[in-house]
């Protein structure tokens, strides 16, 4: 059973995995996992989970950006799909570690040996995020508005169908991630999140990470991925009135054609609003900001040490690979 429920927690995670993940510019984020925080600095990340029994197993590995590898990745509107891709890769990652610890399945990293994954497994996997995904918020919506057109022929007008549908679009996220709250084990994800979230905000203030000087900060970040989904969401609305096509499954198809294009302005928003945050573009990222109050919960001590400690694995190698530190 234990087996059992650690998969279902596993795949409920993966579901939640830009909702749970925090963006990386020039500053550190990171994501939460099952029982812990990875954290991602310039060029490295860092992982802390803590074991049933109560140790912490902790793992770091140097990290590549994007736009190092390929200049082109860095441009503006791609870099956000770059990045995004990236996030999803190592989001699957830690949170198959995270789950392999709770399991026991993991030995203490003695090597600084990397993570290695099974191609396919991991393929699948994200895959299968990618479909619930369009399933959940691109076809449902579609779908169900599509219906509503049969009763009501105002929806004809393409504004107002591209609407509605995106208000049932936002309904149904809002009700998954409300429902997934009810859950303990996802509740305590939740938590690591706002650990994650206290530990950046005191990593960029120049405080001590230690947990009295970190409970102090807020759980709300501007650059998180709650806000990024929501952001997204908002966006899309907008993005579809913009293409009207006719017929459901040419608005189908549109809707994914769409989805790189709408990934990287969102991305660029939220990246312009973190910087100026009394501008128009800060004022849509604000639902994503009360959001947050579902996605991130107040954590425990340990949890907040559990987010220092992930911190402190990625800084320390990043700092031996000669990264630049320096908060811009």
């Amino acid at each position: 059973m234990s087996w059992l429920r650690n998969q279902l927690r596993f795949h409920t995670a993966l579901q939640l995995i830009l909702a749970l993940e925090s963006g990386e510019e020039t500053l550190v984020g990171g994501q939460a996992v099952l029982e812990g925080v990875m954290m991602r600095s310039p060029h490295a990340w860092g992982i802390a989970v803590r074991k049933p029994s109560g140790e912490v197993l902790t793992h770091s590995e140097p990290l590549a950006k994007p736009s190092e590898k390929s200049p082109w990745k860095g441009w503006p509107f791609v870099r956000g799909v770059m990045t995004l891709g990236q996030a999803m890769i190592l989001g699957f990652k830690a949170l198959r570690y995270s789950a392999n610890v709770a399991l026991d399945e993991v030995p203490p990293d003695e090597n600084g040996k990397k993570l290695e994954m099974n191609g396919w497994v991991a393929a699948f996997n994200i895959m299968l995020s990618l479909g619930f995904f369009i399933f959940m918020y691109k076809f449902l919506p579609l779908a169900a508005t599509t219906g509503l057109k049969h009763y009501d022929a105002a929806l004809g007008n393409t504004i107002l169908f591209n609407l509605v549908e995106g208000l049932i679009r936002i309904g149904l996220f809002l009700l998954f991630i409300w429902g997934t709250s009810k859950w303990a084990d996802i509740r305590r994800v939740y938590q690591y999140h706002g650990a994650e979230h206290k530990t950046v905000f005191a990593f960029e203030n120049h405080d001590p990470l230690q947990p009295s000087s970190v409970q102090k900060y807020s759980t709300f970040h501007p650059r998180c991925g709650t806000s990024f989904l929501m952001t997204v969401m908002l966006i899309s609305i907008f993005i579809y009135m913009l293409v009207p096509v006719h017929g459901f499954w040419a608005k189908f198809a549109v809707r994914l054609v769409l989805l790189p294009v709408i990934a990287g302005v969102s991305y660029e928003i939220i990246r312009f609003a973190a910087k100026h945050g009394k501008s128009l573009f800060a004022v849509m990222t604000k639902p994503g900001l009360w959001l947050q109050r579902i996605t991130t919960q107040p954590p425990d001590d340990n949890q907040v040490q559990c987010a220092i400690t992930a911190l402190d694995e990625a800084m320390a190698l990043e700092q031996q690979n000669g990264g630049e530190l320096v908060i811009a």
